[in-house]
């Protein structure tokens, strides 16, 4: 971790909270209304998720598994998120959000119409946007706890 941690603090508490309160508290606020407020069916929601721990390396994300109602993905679906191209494991839905996810952190430039009809022929508009803002939050926070060394202590409040 780079980031200096009083002895008597938790550090994902004290960084997202404490160091920049003028911000911190805003970050964590939008990043636990993705989960709370989600209308996206788990697996899709997952995948998405899933990939973007995939390419960032967080360590905590990629050791979470959301849960709804007692229910989470099953074991070694990671595995086929990561193998999302070839995987019989995942729907339509969850390989179009998994593919989204990658090529939203790795090559947004290349969203094509090819890739948008193929999006609006699983998904809602509303469905797009709400994916989008997950991907986006998911890809910063996910980010910044990796790059500073915190996200092996992460731990989501509540859980």
């Amino acid at each position: 971790m780079i980031i200096d941690i009083p002895q008597d603090k938790e550090p994902i508490g004290y960084v997202w909270g404490e160091m920049v309160p003028g911000i911190g508290p805003a970050a964590a606020a939008f990043s636990m209304a993705v989960y709370q407020h989600t209308t996206l069916g788990l697996r899709e929601f997952e995948a998405a998720r899933l990939r973007i721990a995939q390419i960032n390396g967080c360590l905590f994300c990629l050791d979470w598994r959301t849960e709804r109602a007692g229910v989470k993905v099953e074991d070694g679906f990671d595995a086929a998120v990561a193998e999302w191209r070839t995987t019989e494991v995942l729907d339509r839905r969850a390989k179009l959000a998994a593919e989204y996810a990658e090529r939203y952190a790795l090559d947004h430039h290349g969203l094509d119409a090819e890739f948008w009809q193929r999006m609006l022929d699983c998904y809602s508009q509303a469905e797009i946007v709400e994916l989008t803002m997950c991907l986006g939050s998911w890809l910063a926070f996910g980010r910044l706890n990796h790059v500073l060394g915190i996200d092996a202590m992460c731990v989501l409040p509540g859980h």
